[in-house]
């Protein structure tokens, strides 16, 4: 079956959609297990009491309770942020391949 030259553009682009999709998705695994991780930090952090240790390289610094808990709250917000971005990026790209099927749909109907 021969393709017509706009379809066959529309295919490519479905395709790249795709990969781009599929990048966002492994972005977005990886704030999640991050988040996650900070969300679990943060538990423990106040459960103790008194000064907590944090890992700098390759040293560990002592610091209050409340800087860490401040710093780790901090960075969970920036990736709760990160996450809701890529999640709509998600819902746009989905919703662009969506429309290409049915584009690339038609024009093979046409045939």
């Amino acid at each position: 079956m021969e393709i017509d030259k706009e379809t066959e553009k529309k295919l490519q682009e479905m395709q790249l959609s795709e990969q781009a999709l599929q990048s966002l998705l492994l972005q977005k695994q990886a704030f999640q297990l991050e988040l996650s991780e900070t969300e679990n930090a943060i538990s423990e952090v106040e459960k103790t009491s008194g000064d907590v240790f944090k890992v700098v390289g390759q040293v560990m610094v002592r610091k209050s309770k409340e800087e860490i808990l401040d710093e780790l709250k901090k960075r969970k917000e920036i990736l709760e942020l990160r996450v809701r971005s890529i999640e709509k990026q998600e819902e746009n790209l989905r919703g662009k391949l969506e429309e290409l099927k049915k584009e690339i749909m038609s024009g093979l109907e046409k045939k």
